[in-house]
């Protein structure tokens, strides 16, 4: 799938780029660009797309973006604070004339498995915390050598988990890409209602049947699987940050009837609400 092209500017004085940035919600849309990059959240929750992956994140959400792979950030409601992230973006160059050495194996590795998205743990985030944040502040020889060091944990030794598929293709036309932005939009106002097909096919100007076809071909799934997984993921964040019954939690989303909400929370949890809420409880 190929979005809308992002152009990314090396800070000031260094050759990668490196921002701290702020505001009420996140507001790049579904976005491509030829760099790498890694994305530390210092504050907020929603959903993140990368790829034809949806998932939750919140505080302490640390992930690596492979060249070229779609991705973008959402807030969800109302967020009680500005949104903070770390964004580190770098060109392949930077690093290619190293990446055959001995010295840079682990991350030559961690370099080709981004393609598919790298997501990292949160005791992961804990250990670079320190070293993400002074890079905003430090000169750039010693902010270059940082970055090094935090790859090179990165690869070596944090574990992570891949988020795109394998079969995920970026190849979609400017056009379609817009067209999946409206619908991502759409379905983060109107979630909590029914959705009909054929609503979601007229704000992209095409009929029902083409409408199924583009999703398909350019998410890797079919629209109401989105959907589903969608309001799962809402699911899950409100099973861990409020107290409201699984019942309030399935129609607040949107599921009318709750045989239909346990069946799909299974199919895309591999476990039940209430003991997906235990787990975390637990923990």
């Amino acid at each position: 799938m190929k979005p809308k092209y992002r152009n990314i500017q090396n800070s000031p004085g260094n050759s990668f780029a490196i921002r701290l940035f702020e505001d009420k919600e996140f507001s790049a849309s579904w976005h491509f660009h030829s760099e790498y990059e890694l994305t530390y959240v210092l504050e907020s929750t929603g959903m993140r797309y990368i790829g034809d992956h949806i998932g939750n994140f919140k505080k302490g959400d640390l992930v690596l973006v492979g060249a070229n792979l779609p991705h973008c950030w959402k807030t969800i409601n109302e967020q009680p604070n500005k949104v903070q992230c770390i964004t580190i973006q770098w060109e392949h160059e930077l690093l290619e004339s190293w990446l055959s050495r001995d010295e840079f194996i682990h991350i030559r590795e961690l370099v080709r498995f981004s393609s598919r998205g790298i997501h990292f743990s949160e005791v992961v985030t804990n250990s670079v915390h320190q070293l993400l944040t002074e890079m905003l502040d430090q000169q750039p020889f010693d902010r270059f050598l940082s970055l090094l060091e935090v790859l090179q944990y990165l690869a070596k030794d944090a574990p992570y988990t891949f988020l795109a598929s394998h079969d995920f293709l970026n190849d979609a036309s400017e056009e379609e890409s817009e067209r999946i932005n409206l619908v991502y939009n759409y379905v983060r106002e109107h979630y909590a209602r029914q959705i009909r097909l054929e609503e979601v096919a007229q704000i992209v100007s095409l009929s029902k049947e083409a409408f199924c076809r583009f999703f398909k071909k350019t998410t890797n799934k079919p629209f109401f699987v989105f959907l589903n997984e969608y309001k799962i993921n809402l699911a899950t964040k409100l099973l861990i940050d409020t107290d409201h019954s699984i019942s309030q939690i399935a129609y607040s989303i949107g599921y009318n009837n709750l045989t239909f909400f346990y069946r799909q929370f299974q199919k895309f949890k591999n476990t039940s609400p209430s003991e997906f809420r235990k787990l975390y409880r637990n923990i």
